[in-house]
């Protein structure tokens, strides 16, 4: 079954028309973008919709065509065509987010700083239900608002925030777009790292893969600097220990690229130990025999200035007890 966002009920018998439907933005969501307000508004309507219908032309923001990135405002109207919503199935009811409460670092009014276990999405999509912001709303029925600030990947631990305020959310993703947190993970490579490699600021492209399994699947590779689609990638990198047949890297990210250290650090001959999509295939099963049954990639430190105090915040998580574990005795190669 199918059900219209903003259709008004016909009368029995006629065949009429659905109507547009008209949201109002409330001072919350004031400074969101176009795409994102609709997506929070459209529940069940596929991402690739919803930017559909925008550039179509067909939503209207105070009655005049928007882009996805145009910031909306308090008051602004926003008029939404008639879309279609799967109705969820038994099934999809059953796999609704759980509640979930996360190990927090930092919490107060306007934000919550959690450290993220490994193998959670941040976000459900492409194939995930749920994730932890689903999981931190369904805990926390109350909350008016909570957002992503960032992003992590689903095998990365480490720190995430979530702004609890619109206009932390604005203040903070203003801070990572201009580069001005400080961002460093810990990754444990193969191999022994160059000394003298501490910049690496090779431009990074994404592509999907053609053919076999994981046909359509997103990935990014290096390129060159000449190349149109090609996008400025700076990692620093700084060596933290040695150890037999691996190194322990702290690796602070000037940019916030898709994949970007696990790209960078495998393009140098040394990928992260576990990394089932750069990384060194035939290794990882022998490290998965040895213990270390995931990617070695961890957001240890994050610095920015808070939203509404401005004062400087460092945050600090350490490694969990598996990394920290395989990164004191780390097994022989095979």
């Amino acid at each position: 079954m199918n059900r219209i966002i903003g259709a008004k009920a016909a009368p029995p018998g006629a065949q009429g028309k659905p109507e547009v439907g008209w949201l109002t933005v409330d001072a919350e969501s004031a400074g969101q973008r176009l795409d994102n307000f609709l997506i929070r508004h459209l529940k069940g309507v596929p991402k690739t919709h919803v930017y559909r219908i925008i550039r179509s032309g067909e939503v209207r923001v105070n009655k005049g065509r928007a882009a996805a990135d145009t910031r909306v405002a308090a008051g602004d109207v926003v008029r939404v065509p008639p879309v279609r919503v799967s109705e969820r199935s038994p099934a999809d009811k059953a796999a609704a987010a759980p509640a979930r409460e996360f190990p927090i670092l930092l919490e107060d009014e306007h934000l919550i700083a959690l450290d993220k276990p490994a193998g959670v999405a941040v976000h459900g999509g492409s194939g995930v239900s749920f994730g932890v912001i689903e999981q931190l709303r369904r805990a926390r029925p109350d909350a008016r608002f909570l957002e992503l600030v960032h992003r992590l990947d689903r095998e990365t631990s480490g720190i995430l925030l979530v702004a609890k305020k619109r206009s932390a959310l604005k203040h903070l993703q203003d801070q990572f777009r201009e580069r001005e947190t400080g961002k460093t993970y810990l990754a444990l490579v193969l191999g022994d790292w160059p000394e003298r490699l501490k910049v690496i600021d090779v431009p990074l492209r994404k592509y999907l893969l053609a053919g076999g399994e994981g046909e359509g699947e997103r990935r990014v590779k290096t390129t060159t600097k000449d190349d149109p689609d090609g996008m400025c990638s700076i990692s620093l990198v700084k060596v933290r220990q040695r150890l037999p047949d691996f190194t322990l890297l702290e690796v602070t990210i000037k940019t916030g690229r898709t994949h970007q250290i696990r790209v960078h650090l495998a393009s140098q001959g040394h990928p992260i130990a576990g990394d089932d999509k750069y990384g060194d295939f035939e290794r990882n099963k022998s490290l998965q025999k040895q213990g270390l049954r995931r990617m070695f990639l961890h957001a240890w430190r994050l610095q920015f200035v808070h939203p509404a105090t401005a004062q400087a915040v460092e945050l600090l998580a350490p490694l969990p007890a598996d990394l920290l574990s395989f990164s004191k005795q780390p097994p022989p190669s095979a």
